[in-house]
């Protein structure tokens, strides 16, 4: 099973605020304990959560919504990690933004 999500490489503007939607259905149903994370992969794999996710998961059913996403930076890489349970079992999905001008 692929644990990167069919749409990545995302270009979002760095003034833009948006909020994405993972299905779950994939890996497990009915997800709980989510953790959402960002990282910045230009300059290594930093930990940018603080920074550009702004909120806090939802969940409905089996998609979860991630906390806002913002203040991107132009040409900058950033990993979005969803880590969330489903059953017994513990799974972590992840897609890419590009930062554009």
């Amino acid at each position: 099973m692929k644990r990167g999500v069919k749409e990545t490489g995302i270009i979002q503007g760095e003034e833009e605020e948006l909020i994405y939607c993972v299905t779950t259905t994939p890996w497990g149903s009915n997800p709980f304990n989510v953790v959402v994370k960002a990282y910045d992969e230009t300059d290594g794999l930093t930990d940018v959560t603080a920074t550009v996710l702004d909120g806090a998961a939802t969940i409905s059913g089996d998609v979860i919504t991630t906390p806002v996403v913002k203040d991107l930076t132009e040409d900058q890489t950033y990993r979005i990690e969803i880590k969330f349970t489903s059953g017994a079992n513990i799974y972590e999905t992840y897609f890419y933004i590009v930062g554009e001008r």
